[in-house]
């Protein structure tokens, strides 16, 4: 008897205790909503804020060069942004890396047009509830986030084109 209601206590607390704790799956909370401001700085000390694109499409997205499926993906992330950056399509590349010497290494390896940024404290990441990379966020002109991408994205296939023009297109 002692030893159930000791399960019990213990599964009740252990209950209560991970409700309060928000899930890193309530990233999809953040679809559809409002997608948070943040303020950062890129490679080269430029400052910018999300507001500031208000107008644009933007396409958010955290990565590190530690990360394979990232620097896999970043290829394609590039072809993307010059397919349509005259069409007000922004890409913001947040790199959570902690060595900004690291990440200008990566970009001399392999270079990109899109303006990269450092996360190094991880702020704008638990904003976003970043739990694994690449994780990227398509804000709609309003500042609307429209799709979250979990994972390594083939920013060259069709569908993935045609989610980018429709957000592109709507007015």
């Amino acid at each position: 008897m002692r030893t159930t209601l000791r399960f019990i206590v213990t599964l009740f607390a252990f209950l209560l205790l991970t409700a309060a704790v928000p899930s890193p799956w309530a990233i999809d909370e953040l679809v559809g909503n409002k997608a948070p401001d943040f303020t950062i700085k890129d490679i080269t000390g430029r400052i910018l804020s999300l507001s500031s694109l208000r107008g644009k499409t933007v396409l958010v997205s955290f990565w590190a060069t530690w990360c394979p499926p990232c620097r896999n993906e970043m290829p394609s992330l590039n072809r993307l942004y010059k397919s349509y950056k005259d069409h007000g399509f922004v890409v913001l590349a947040v790199s959570t890396d902690r060595n900004t010497s690291a990440v200008k290494n990566f970009l001399s390896q392999y270079p990109v047009d899109f303006p990269v940024f450092m996360d190094a404290d991880m702020q704008t990441s638990r904003q976003y509830r970043v739990f694994s990379m690449p994780t990227a966020f398509l804000v709609d002109r309003s500042g609307v986030i429209i799709k979250r991408y979990l994972g390594e994205e083939d920013w060259d296939s069709p569908e993935t084109r045609s989610e980018i023009i429709k957000v592109l297109s709507a007015r």
